[in-house]
């Protein structure tokens, strides 16, 4: 079982709204994928990817975001690339993909070139509801097994801070993951000394039930000044979902055209966790489930963006990132789809 930690793998924003700023992002993400072991050749194609997503943010949208993290799978580093603006959007994605092509509220032949130099690429763009670009980059001749979750997040501080006080964690294997998300106390780093440990306990123990790993996390919070934290176990051999949370994290379960709120109960998480109730709901093929922090406003309806369900959970965290961040908190999305049937 392969376990992800926030706190391994965060993701920087980098604002675009003027021609300056685009050398800055590009040379940070190169930067990172050197780092991250890739040759020149492909350190190259990551700069070539950000400065085509930045020039176009400024020059169809006017201003726009870009968000990097570093990615992993086995001994192997990616790097994830996320292009996010509210401009007018694209009104003909599919002829927008073929280069060439460039008309008043498309983006032209750039997207071609970012989609072939990409492992994994993916758009959401509608009249009147911006653009979101996922792309994916990896060093060459690299491998990837098919994974049973798809999965994507935003989890970045608010403004004015430099580390997140959420974190979340994520164990998966063939026929099973754990998930956790956690917000401390306030934002910044004495919120992340809260958040970051309630993650962990998914690492040292992924096989656990969600109510165990949350009395867990209720244990390695205790020094700290506590967390929101919600736990949901994946069994996909049993088509189940079990969930545990206390505080304020919010659970959406998307299942055969059904959307339902997964509930937590009030309290503090290594602190007055008064009760901890364990919820059992049915999982299956293409399931969707979206955890957030209260950093992002409760109003949000995914049938509002036609399409944007089908795509993947990177770009659906990125668009609720988007449009609903409150703006005056750290802000988590964490998104994971069953890709069975696919």
């Amino acid at each position: 079982m392969e376990t992800i930690l926030a706190a391994q793998f965060r993701q920087t924003s980098y604002p675009v709204a003027d021609s300056s700023q685009i050398a800055p992002v590009r040379r940070a993400a190169v930067d990172l994928a050197t780092g991250l072991g890739f040759d020149e050749t492909a350190a190259g194609e990551v700069a070539l990817v950000v400065t085509e997503a930045a020039t176009n943010l400024l020059k169809h949208a006017g201003h726009g975001e870009i968000v990097v993290r570093p990615l992993q799978q086995g001994a192997v580093h990616g790097i994830e690339i996320l292009a996010l603006d509210k401009g007018p959007g694209i009104r003909n994605l599919a002829a927008s993909m073929a280069d060439g092509t460039s008309t008043a509220g498309s983006y032209g032949a750039g997207l071609g070139a970012m989609r072939r130099l990409s492992s994994v690429f993916d758009i959401y763009s509608a009249p009147d509801r911006g653009t979101a670009i996922m792309m994916t980059l990896w060093p060459r001749d690299t491998a990837h097994a098919a994974q049973a979750i798809e999965w994507g997040v935003v989890c970045l501080p608010m403004h004015g801070e430099h580390v997140a006080g959420d974190s979340w964690s994520l164990a998966h294997g063939a026929t099973s993951a754990t998930v956790l998300v956690a917000d401390g106390l306030g934002h910044g780093p004495l919120a992340a000394q809260a958040s970051e440990p309630a993650a962990a306990v998914v690492a040292d123990a992924p096989e656990l039930s969600a109510a165990e790993l949350l009395h867990d996390a209720h244990a390695a919070l205790r020094a700290t000044r506590g967390a929101a934290v919600a736990v949901a176990r994946i069994d996909m051999l049993h088509d189940t979902l079990k969930f545990a949370g206390v505080g304020n994290i919010s659970a959406h379960l998307f299942l055969a055209g059904e959307r339902r709120q997964l509930v937590s109960h009030n309290g503090i998480v290594g602190s007055n966790m008064r009760k901890v109730q364990e919820f059992d709901v049915p999982w299956g093929d293409h399931a969707l489930l979206v955890l957030h922090s209260d950093g992002l406003t409760a109003r949000w309806h995914i049938e509002d963006y036609p399409g944007l369900a089908s795509c993947h959970p990177a770009v659906i965290a990125a668009v609720l990132y988007r449009d609903f961040s409150r703006g005056r908190d750290d802000n988590t999305v964490l998104v994971l789809r069953d890709r069975r049937g696919a």
